[in-house]
């Protein structure tokens, strides 16, 4: 009697009451059998031992049925999401995989062209050079062979000379010496030349010097693009906004606005100014120093741009910027606006705006 108490107060009795009428007997005791949802293990009341599931989750079989069937359908379902999950991501990872080798491909082509212009430019100047210097040494050979062959005739003429006029001078009589002289003065005509050798110093400073900083110089003219002047539109320009003299210069002025004729091209809420110069195609490169400012937005623009009331910089506005904002807080004015991984404060941002491509990168310079 105390071990089927015993046996009754570890079971729940209405799972014990159930499984008397329970389908799934136990081999060897027909009536009763349990299910421990705590161990996941079936439980005769007869054969196991009180004590092991004391404090368990004890139930019928069609119970423990019913709910694993609905864990496992649960987990079946997360298990499917998680496929379609991973599914999706490796798709994604196999788009980005291929975009990847593309691009990279692209790169190198690009980068390929970009120092094949400038080896290409340098192979050119080279032997450019090269050919001006032949030249050069060619005339300056040539001038110098041909003073060497005067000069020497002409030392051939002036030693002739001297030996006519030492022999004359040789003579010991005067009689024969003075009946000779008419000889002797037609004799040396042509003979006496003047050593008026003017030499001229071979043009070596056209090549040495400062040589690569003038290669740079011609180099810095064949580059595209390069750092173009931004001048500023002070008819666009926010009352609160101060450009200096040659419009090259935007400063906040936080004291008092300035009394500015209002025009429909004039930013009257938001303080922004835009360049005097647009653009429908083209390469483009501009470099903005930043270091100063305690905020800014910098960026290219629609020309059709709202001027009027609040405006939301953004794409689909028509404004494609990056801001320096709360402090020392970098963002991309995507939709919503995306933070930007700046390790150091900028001191100076390069835009560069390629029209035809649709392609707008911001450099830390």
């Amino acid at each position: 009697m105390s071990n089927i108490v015993e046996r009754y107060s570890a079971f729940p009795l209405d799972a014990i009451l159930n499984a008397q009428r329970s389908s799934y007997p136990c081999k060897d005791h027909e009536k009763v059998k349990l299910f421990c949802l705590t161990d996941k293990s079936l439980v005769c009341f007869f054969c196991d031992e009180p004590a092991l599931h004391e404090q368990h989750q004890v139930t019928t079989i069609d119970e423990a049925y019913e709910e694993i069937q609905r864990e496992m359908k649960e987990q079946l379902a997360t298990l499917q999401d998680s496929e379609k999950g991973h599914t999706e991501a490796l798709q994604l990872l196999q788009r980005q995989l291929t975009e990847t080798k593309s691009s990279a491909k692209s790169l190198r082509a690009t980068i390929g062209d970009a120092f094949e212009r400038l080896h290409r430019f340098l192979r050119e100047r080279q032997k450019s050079m090269l050919e001006e210097l032949e030249m050069d040494t060619a005339r300056k050979l040539s001038d110098i062979e041909h003073k060497i062959q005067r000069y020497s005739q002409q030392l051939r003429d002036v030693k002739e000379g001297i030996q006519i006029l030492q022999e004359r001078l040789n003579e010991s009589g005067r009689h024969d010496f003075l009946e000779g002289v008419a000889v002797t003065s037609e004799r040396i005509k042509g003979k006496i030349h003047e050593t008026n050798l003017t030499y001229e110093d071979f043009p070596t400073s056209k090549y040495m010097g400062p040589l690569q900083y003038t290669i740079w110089k011609l180099l810095f003219q064949d580059i595209s693009p390069v750092p173009a002047a931004l001048t500023l539109d002070p008819i666009t320009a926010h009352q609160r906004l101060i450009l200096s003299d040659d419009c090259t210069i935007v400063a906040y002025g936080n004291l008092h606005p300035q009394p500015l004729q209002d025009s429909p091209r004039r930013f009257d809420v938001e303080v922004s100014v835009l360049g005097a110069e647009g653009f429908v195609s083209g390469v483009h490169y501009w470099e903005v120093m930043v270091s100063e400012k305690t905020q800014w937005m910098i960026g290219v623009a629609n020309e059709t741009v709202s001027r009027k009331g609040s405006i939301q910089i953004q794409p689909s506005r028509g404004f494609y910027c990056i801001v320096m904002h709360d402090g020392n807080q970098y963002s991309a004015c995507t939709e919503p606006w995306t933070r930007l991984n700046v390790k150091s404060k900028l001191e100076k941002v390069g835009v560069y705006l390629d029209y035809p491509k649709g392609l707008l990168i911001f450099y830390n310079c």
